[in-house]
């Protein structure tokens, strides 16, 4: 409910700080006082338009602060703590600030916040019923939801439209995979060839470069045998020197430190030339003249050349290519398959979503009719016994849709012998306050947000009917908080409390007030409300009356 609303220089309000009470308040006032100005700023703080009007004049800023207890709300503590709003505790503050230039900012619980979240977190708090815009009953949504809470059918209402969004998003999964499956027919058809045509072909990882090596010694198998056997012939000769070299440094008249040092490297050099020609000796008889084994090398090679240069990669690239296209072709396979199994799923999820819309479907159909007929009934007391409403069930062209297989219309007659059409095209202001009206009473137990306010429902009404309509806002406040704006004194008897607006000012300047009245002030307002400017003790005694039948 709202709790508090405080106001600093907005239009013709200077300071207003005014804590409210659960139950119905009346606001009352003159004529021209201002009573919807503490309306137009609570919209203001649930994402209403602003510009630099909004601003009492000479102020540089207009302030409005809204607080909400959020107790009794859990869908709007749900939405704050999902976007990380929420304050620790039951409140709610909503605040708009408004600049002088036009320029506006929001605030929820102290951060910055755009007008869409305000309107959005409004939605679930208030439910202003005027001539304002952004009137809930306009709306088609509302009035759905409206008839799906009368009908008891709002977890079924959740449950359609998830099955509808489940089989809507598979279905656009599949249209996706069909598409590039159609477009992927050919690429599929080439890269079973490639991939064919490479497998054939059988390369290992590193055939390339063992048959790149081969070719090398293959074709330079003649040179490379003649130079290994004149360098085994040289180290053979060399050998040959060194024996000499040794047994010149060995005679005994050669002594000293150097001479020994000579000694072991001669020995050395000897032992190194000797594992030198084995190494040759190995070498040379690994290689071979073999013209046949080098033809079959090349021809090889010349396959992987030709390969590489038909897919425009580097020949060492090729087993990569393979790699690669392989996958690509796995990977078309894999959506076939999964085309199969989708198409399975997505049945099941029609399936499921013919069920429980048939069955949203039935209980909305019974309880349009219920609801209808208590609309009419109550708009009967309202002075609108000729007027028709109609509840509108139209199937929906979609054969899936997530608010349900068909979509819900309140549709209202006013004149005897006209087509019922759209609330917002036949109803007047004043009507359209007293249709909703009777549709919250109608549907009281399940109301749809916990403030809502009234302003001039009592419009072109009087007498006997005015006291009705007291006493179902009255009614409607035991399950919602309740602000009425009104001129009728059987109206405002109704309120568990009463607000007197009034205003004050002379040429240059006004400025309007806001206060709660105690029991004395109220006999004194609905008095004037009763009698106009000249109050006797007879109406005072007539306003006594009506307090105390109230």
């Amino acid at each position: 409910m709202l709790k508090q609303i405080v106001i600093r220089d907005y239009a013709i309000v200077e300071s207003l700080d005014l804590d409210l009470e659960a139950g119905m308040t009346a606001i009352t006032g003159e004529t021209g006082a201002g009573k919807s100005i503490m309306l137009d700023a609570l919209g203001l703080c649930v994402g209403d338009r602003a510009d630099a009007r909004a601003v009492k004049p000479g102020a540089k800023r207009a302030d409005i602060t809204a607080t909400f207890d959020l107790e009794q709300i859990p869908d709007a503590i749900h939405w704050l703590e999902e976007r990380e709003l929420d304050s620790g505790d039951r409140d709610c503050l909503l605040r708009r600030v408004v600049g002088a230039d036009g320029r506006s900012k929001a605030f929820i619980n102290g951060t910055p916040a755009t007008l869409a979240d305000c309107a959005e977190l409004g939605e679930k708090l208030v439910d202003i019923h005027s001539q304002h815009a952004h009137q809930s009953l306009l709306r088609r949504g509302s009035q759905r939801i409206l008839l799906d809470d009368y009908a008891g059918a709002t977890e079924l209402a959740a449950e359609v439209a998830t099955h509808a969004q489940q089989y809507l998003d598979l279905s656009a999964k599949l249209e996706r995979l069909k598409n590039r499956s159609a477009e992927d027919h050919a690429k599929r058809e080439l890269l079973l060839y490639q991939v064919g045509e490479i497998e054939e072909l059988g390369l290992g990882e590193n055939e390339l470069l063992d048959l790149e090596t081969e070719q090398r010694q293959l074709s330079n198998a003649g040179f490379l045998l003649e130079s290994a056997g004149a360098c085994a012939e040289g180290c053979e000769s060399l050998a040959e020197q060194l024996v000499k070299l040794k047994q010149l440094m060995n005679d005994a008249r050669h002594e000293g430190e150097q001479v020994q040092n000579v000694r072991d490297m001669l020995a050395s050099a000897e032992i190194q030339l000797d594992e030198a020609r084995r190494e040759l000796d190995h070498y040379s008889d690994k290689l071979e003249l073999d013209p046949g084994r080098l033809s079959e090398v090349s021809r090889r090679l010349e396959q992987i050349y030709d390969l590489a240069r038909k897919h425009r990669v580097m020949p060492e690239q090729a087993h990569e290519l393979q790699e690669r296209l392989t996958a690509e072709l796995e990977e078309l396979q894999a959506d076939d398959a999964q085309l199969e199994t989708l198409e399975g799923t997505i049945a099941d999820s029609l399936s499921h979503y013919q069920a429980t819309a048939k069955k949203l479907s039935n209980a909305r159909k019974k309880a349009a009719k219920r609801l209808a007929e208590r609309v009419m009934v109550i708009l009967g007391s309202l002075a609108m016994e000729r007027c028709q409403f109609v509840i509108d069930l139209t199937v929906r062209d979609d054969a899936v849709h997530p608010a349900g297989a068909e979509s819900v219309s309140f549709l209202i007659s006013t004149n005897p012998g006209s087509s019922p059409g759209p609330l917002a095209k036949i109803a007047s202001g004043g009507e359209l306050s007293r249709i909703s009206l009777a549709l919250q009473v109608a549907a009281a137990d399940s109301v749809t947000a916990p403030t809502m306010i009234f302003d001039e429902v009592d419009v072109g009404i009087g007498g006997a009917v005015a006291e009705v309509v007291g006493s179902l806002l009255r009614s409607l406040s035991e399950r919602a908080q309740v602000l009425c704006v009104t001129h009728l004194p059987q109206v405002a008897a109704k309120g568990h409390q009463q607000l007197r607006v009034s205003k004050s000012g002379d040429d240059k300047s006004v400025s309007t007030t806001l206060e709660v009245l105690t029991a004395g002030d109220r006999v004194e307002e609905i008095a004037r409300m009763l009698g106009g400017l000249k109050i006797t003790e007879n109406t005072r005694s007539h306003a006594k009356e009506i307090l105390e039948a109230s």
